[in-house]
């Protein structure tokens, strides 16, 4: 299909399919597959609740209820705070790609926009998460008495 026959964003059915064919490839993908199918167990509630975080996101009918932050931060303590810029760059990525299948117009677009800005905060949040007890300024060691 040419992408000038595409439509946007416009109903739930339109967020469920993207949801749905986005995490099949993230369920495909080398570097992303491992961690959410060790991490979901129920595709099918998952795939509602994304949903439901989209069309809360792009259709602003209220209906996600939940955490995203507890959740990545608790992804990434499993994973021994392995997650990296480059996991939420390659999840970005096939995101971008999904909506490109499928969609061409102004909420594709926010979706695009908010994925990224999303991202950078739970990576943000997962990254602090890791050293919030660890250490009070990054750039001095926990032993270090000198400020400058």
């Amino acid at each position: 299909m040419k992408r000038e026959h595409l439509i946007d964003i416009e109903s739930r059915e339109d967020i469920h399919k993207l949801v749905s064919l986005f995490y099949a490839k993230i369920r495909k993908d080398k570097m992303l597959g491992y961690i959410f199918n060790n991490m979901i167990h129920n595709w099918d509630e998952h795939i509602e609740r994304l949903t439901d975080f989209w069309e809360t996101n792009l259709l602003f009918v209220a209906k996600f209820k939940g955490n995203p932050i507890a959740v990545h931060q608790k992804v990434d303590k499993t994973f021994n705070g392995t997650i990296t810029q480059e996991h939420f760059g390659n999840w970005l990525n096939l995101w971008f790609e999904t909506i490109d299948q499928l969609h061409l117009g102004e909420k594709a677009e926010i979706a695009k926009r908010r994925a990224r800005k999303m991202s950078t905060h739970l990576y943000i949040k997962m990254y602090e998460s890791r050293v919030q007890d660890i250490t009070v300024c990054p750039f001095l060691t926990e032993k270090s008495k000198n400020v400058f």
